[in-house]
This record gives C-alpha cells, structure tokens and sequence, in this order.
C-alpha cells in the first residue's frame, strides 16, 4: 500500500521550501530548493520533484520510480497539496504595473488622484514628501454614465453607449487588465455586471476585475485600489497557477493572506487574496507551534532571504486586519497583519552619502546573492557578516552549497576600511543593524498596537530567523526564543495546518438605534448563502461547513471601525445587543474607554458585516517524544572561533538532530542544522522540548 503524502510548496525570494507529512505515521520530511524568479513555476517543479524523491527514499513502500513533471511515483500517493506564492507580492512591490486601466462613474476621473489627505509620518517628518505615481495615470480612466445612491437605487440608468466606448478605447490601445468601480455599487452591482458584459463581447482579451466581486463594501478610494491591484496581478497569478496546476498530482490548494486556503480555479477569480501569502502561512506555522508548547499568544519572526516578517499570534490565531499595505498599494482585503522589514540574508550592507552603515532593504537575492555564494555577487550582505564572524557554517543545507568565506572576507575588509574599522567590528556592526531593523518591525506590529512585547515570547524561523535570536531578546526584553524544528520550512509547514477559507462582506451603514434586527439577519443570511456556494464548489458537503460571523461597528462620527465577533446563531434583538456589548467591549480595550452608559450622545453605527466560510481539514498530529532512560548530555562534535561581544572565542558545534529532549546547551555555542543555524550567545541557554523545539532563554 502506498503511504499518503500531504505536501506544502512555499516559494521564497530565495529558496523554495517543501514539506511532506506522511498521514499514517506523522512522519515529516523537508526539502529546500532554489527560488526561480524568472519563472517560479519551476522552482515549483523542482520542489516536488525533491521532496517526492526523499519521500520515496524514507519510505517503506514500493519502489521508487520515475514521475515526469510531478506525479507520486511508485512509493507514494499524494493526498493534498498546498501551496503558498508569492508571485502577487513581486509584483507589486517592484511595481510590475503594466498596461492598466480603470472605469469608473462619470464624474470621478480623478478618484485616484485625490487618493486620501494622508502623508506617511506626518507633515513634520515628511516636508519633502513627493506623492507617488498613480497606479492607473489619469489619462488611462474612462468615465462611463450611470448613478446609484448609496441604498443601490438608481439615479442615472447605465450608459452602454459609452461602455462600449470606454471598452472600444481600451482595446484600440492594447491595455489587456481593466478594473471597474462605480460609485455605490457594493449596494447593487448590476452596473458593474453590466460594464463586465460590454468588456467581454468589445474587448474579450481583456482580464477584468470589478469591485462588487473583489471588496464589497463602501469606502470608494480604497475600494477602487484593491480592485486595481486584482487586476494588475490577475494575468500574471493567473497564468502561474495554471502552470503550476498542470504540473501538480492533485489539485492545487493555495495560501492566502486571510490564514486560509483555496483551490487553485477559486484563487484565480481574486488574485488578490494571494498578495501576503507566504507571510501568512509563516505565522499560521508558527501559531502550530506555540500552541504545542503550550503558549497561546507569542511574536512571530520568519527571517528569509529578501526580508523579514513579523506577526502577532494572539489565542492561537494570528491577527488579522482589513487596513494592511502591499508597498505603496493600500489593500482592503482580511489579510494575517504582518509588517515586512528589509532585513533578510541577502540584504545589502552599503554606505550612504552621510558616511553611515546602512543595511537593506535592497537585497541581493537568490541570484547572484551575496559574496559568499560565489555566484557572481558584489555586494555585503548580512549573510556575508555571519559567515565572516563564523556564526554559520562553512556550507548551507548540508553541504549542498558551499560558501566562499574567503569572498565574504575580502568583501566586508574592503567596506570596513572605507568605515576605519577591523573587517569583524565591521561585520559585528551589520548584524547590529540588522537586529535593530528586525527589533523596530516587531514594536511596529506590537507596541503600536497596544500589546506589551515584553509578555510573548519569540518564534524565530525562516533560514535566517534564528540567527539574531539572543540579540532580539536582549534588545526587547522578550522572555524565551522559541526555534520550531526544520525552522526554514515553518512556511511550509504551515501550509498543512490551514483550513479552507473565504471571506464574503457587505456594507450595511446604519445606526444601531433605528435598526431594525431583520434587516441584519437578511444580510448574514444572504452572506452565508455565498459562503456556502463556495464551499460547495471546494467539495465541502453541509455538515462539513462553518460560517463565521464579524460586524465592524463604530461610534458616529468616527472614521474607522472595530470589528467583532458576533454570535453565529442568534436572531434579532439578542442579537444585536449582543453585538453592540462586545463593540464596546472591545473599543474599551483598545483605546481604554467606551461609551456604553451614552447612547443618546454617542450612538452606535453599523458598518460592514462580514462571513468567513471556513471547511475544517485536518490538522497534522506531531507526537511528542520522551527522552530516552539511557541518554547523555549532549556531546558537541567539533568546536569553531566565533565572534561573540566583541571578541574571538571557541564554541562548542553541536547538530540539532543529535539534541534529544530534555538536552540543554549553553552558550557560546552553534547549532546547525540542514536548513538553519542558530548562535547561541555566551549567557543564553537552548533546551530541547519534546517536539523538537529548542527554547532560548538567559
């Protein structure tokens, strides 16, 4: 019988990570690949192509045959596939926008140019502040004739005359990606439907995106560039999974940034969804994690090659937001709240025109990547100061690429004597920075939103996450390290403890006094509907589904909402009362007041509901693992000269694959294994729990 395989794909900027869980036996077996950014669709391939070789070799069953572009072979059946991509993401953080358009109603050509009054930092930091290019230039905007008011009535009848116009105008121009958002129409989208009928039959080429299918909710501004972005990444997302679908043993499951995943035909109606997915299936990973060693809130840091991501795991989920940014590109959609530094491996070491060592957020990617990858590289990288000051081995995954430390060397020499510093001060110097940039992102994503980082402790993964590790709990004050096992394929692993999600919503802007409680049933009624027909599609049966219920609420006059919870099966007035408590609730906890006893002065509004459908998988089941009655201590197999505070010493190297649980190590130490490394610093401890994690304190 052949052993069942459940494997997650996640795609980096710098390597491709691959994770196989055998459903039977728990057994878990990792690969990593490198990232082609000219095509990821076959670093895809070569992920699989790796990790269902290695299944074959471990497994018990069958011999090991050949399987063309993808398929299980002889030794194992492949039961599910998920994959998280980052194709979405590249685009629009290089500003790969080309040939977009946008129709809107006549009257607001100049919507986007308006934008928000908003001006990063302030006016007082950003005096010199430049408002950045547009994402459609005006002269791309076509106007079409048609109003509703803000109940979906209709003012004005659609014009078709100028639709066909507008479409006649794209087509003449080759601009093959159109997005359309007409005032009012997360009321009732029968203009836009209407646009979409007249694109297909004047301008059938075109891949179009409309705002009542992207972000049904009000808000015109934001609304309009999220619908833009869907249309800017759909040909590009499109034509990758459909690459990657025809190269997969089953159908494709992938990431999304709300924490769940979609089938791969699903996805590619909303490209969109993809745009933080690996970031996301990063901290689900990491949520997995925690809750296994028992702690329900921690502080998330996948250290990649490109950059690194922080998150907030609260009560086992991570959070999740609706106000999140994709480079300049504001991005209304539920998405894991993540904050994304540059400071990865590959980020690069320079001097500004001050004189002043800078690092990142330029980065020196997988290819040419830094000095010590001898591929070419010409630049310092972080990677470059860790192998200088012996912080990581001679070699990456195991031997399979070897590093020229002798290039690293030359390379940070040369830019410390440009500073007047020796070549380890300098190295020292950049991974300080680096720390400080990673340290900066993480109260970014806590202090600033009232949580005290002081009471979570760190999971670090990623290939370079652990490796600042003892530093960022010096620097935060952070009570204990957490390195899951196989830290640089967390992502990818993540990808196998995530349920099937999809997020429907609708704008309802009402006062809580006036409203009447079957009007609100009407919607999530009408919401679950929705959910449901997309679960039905995902192959989800009716005792298989669940919906989740949010409302975002707010005092009038307010700007922004606070989402909530709401009760997934009440009606009407218990309902609504309901809801309205754990808005003040939770207003009272984020901004230490409320006005519950206040009604008549401070009444409260309605504003989005929301559903999220979710279709349970099941989760892998890692058993824990006693320590052996006739263990040692751990025994180091060699020593090496590492730079720790300043100074040369001899540390003990010890593999983490050797580390039983129950094993403590004591700084100054290395740790390595296949995908990562982890210094620990003189004062620190790492202990082995039965998971194999190791868990860093003073």
């Amino acid at each position: 019988m052949a052993r069942r395989l459940r494997i997650g794909i996640d795609t980096g900027g710098t390597f491709t990570d691959a994770v196989a869980l055998d459903e039977d036996t728990g057994e878990m077996i990792t690969a990593k690949t490198p990232s082609t950014p000219a095509d990821p669709a076959e670093g895809f391939t070569a992920a699989l192509r790796k990790i269902l070789l290695l299944a074959d070799e471990h497994g018990e069953h069958g011999e090991r045959g050949e399987r063309g572009d993808g398929g299980a072979g002889a030794g194992a059946e492949v039961a599910a596939l998920s994959h998280g991509t980052t194709v979405a993401t590249n685009r629009l953080l290089e500003d790969r926008i080309d040939d977009l358009g946008f129709v809107t109603t006549e009257g607001f050509e100049f919507l986007l140019e308006i934008a928000r009054q908003s001006v990063p930092d302030g006016y007082g930091n950003s005096y010199f502040w430049v408002k950045p290019p547009r994402l459609v230039p005006a002269h791309r905007v076509r106007t079409v004739g048609g109003r509703l008011d803000r109940t979906g009535a209709e003012v004005r009848p659609f014009d078709e005359a100028g639709a066909v116009a507008a479409a006649r105008w794209f087509r003449e121009r080759g601009i093959r990606a159109v997005g359309v958002c007409f005032l009012h129409s997360y009321a009732d989208p029968s203009h836009e439907l209407a646009m979409r009928d007249v694109l297909r039959r004047e301008h059938p080429e075109a891949a179009v995106s409309l705002s009542c299918e992207v972000l049904r909710e009000y808000r015109e501004y934001e609304r309009s560039v999220t619908t833009l972005v869907d249309a800017a990444v759909k040909p590009a997302v499109t034509g990758y999974l459909a690459r990657i679908a025809e190269r997969s043993p089953v159908r494709p499951l992938v990431m999304k940034s709300n924490g769940g995943v979609l089938s791969a035909e699903e996805v590619a109606r909303r490209p969109i969804t993809t745009v933080l997915s690996g970031p996301a299936a990063g901290a689900l990973g990491a949520a997995f994690a925690v809750a296994r060693g028992g702690h329900g809130s921690a502080v998330t840091l996948d250290g990649g090659g490109t950059s690194t991501d922080v998150a907030v795991v609260l009560g086992g989920e991570p959070a999740v937001t609706t106000e999140g940014t994709v480079g300049r590109h504001p991005v209304k959609i539920p998405m894991v709240d993540v904050v994304t530094v540059g400071a990865g491996g590959g980020s690069v070491a320079r001097l500004s025109p001050d004189g002043a060592l800078k690092v990142g957020p330029r980065s020196a990617g997988a290819d040419p990547g830094p000095l010590c990858y001898g591929r070419g590289g010409a630049e310092v990288t972080v990677t470059d100061a860790h192998a200088v000051l012996g912080r990581i081995p001679p070699h990456l995954l195991g031997g399979e690429v070897p590093l020229d430390v002798a290039a690293a060397r030359a390379g940070v020499a040369a830019l410390a004597g440009r500073l007047g510093l020796t070549a380890e001060r300098a190295a020292a110097g950049i991974l300080e920075i680096s720390a400080w940039n990673q340290a900066n992102a993480i109260r970014r994503i806590t202090v600033e939103r009232g949580i005290d980082v002081r009471d979570h402790p760190l999971v670090a993964f990623g290939g370079s996450g652990p490796l600042l590790a003892c530093r960022l709990l010096d620097v935060l004050g952070l009570p204990a390290a957490v390195i899951p096992g196989n830290p640089g394929n967390v992502s990818a692993f993540g990808l196998l403890t995530v349920d099937v999600k999809n997020d429907h919503v609708r704008t309802r802007v009402a006062r809580d006094a006036g409203l009447d409680p079957s009007d609100l049933d009407a919607v999530y009624a009408d919401l679950e509907r929705e959910a449901a027909e997309a679960l039905a599609r995902e192959g989800f049966g009716e005792g298989e589904r669940r919906f989740d219920r949010s409302a975002d609420l707010r005092y009038q006059g307010q700007a922004f909402e606070v989402r909530v919870p709401v009760p997934p099966s009440a009606r009407g007035e218990a309902f609504r009362a309901e809801a309205v408590r754990r808005f003040h609730d939770a207003h009272e906890a984020l901004y230490g007041y409320c006005h519950r006893g206040d009604p008549e002065r401070h009444p409260v509004e309605w504003v989005n509901l929301r559903v999220s459908g979710v279709g349970p998988i099941a989760r892998p089941r890692i058993r824990a693992r006693e320590r052996p009655p006739d263990a040692g201590g751990p025994v180091p197999f060699g020593t090496r000269a590492v730079y720790f505070d300043g100074a040369w010493t001899g540390a003990a190297l010890y593999r983490r694959d050797g580390l039983v649980p129950g094993d403590a190590v004591e700084g100054p130490a290395v740790i390595e294994e296949y995908g990562s490394t982890l210094p620990l610093h003189p004062g620190f401890r790492a202990r082995a729990d039965g998971f194999g994690d190791l868990v860093v304190t003073r």
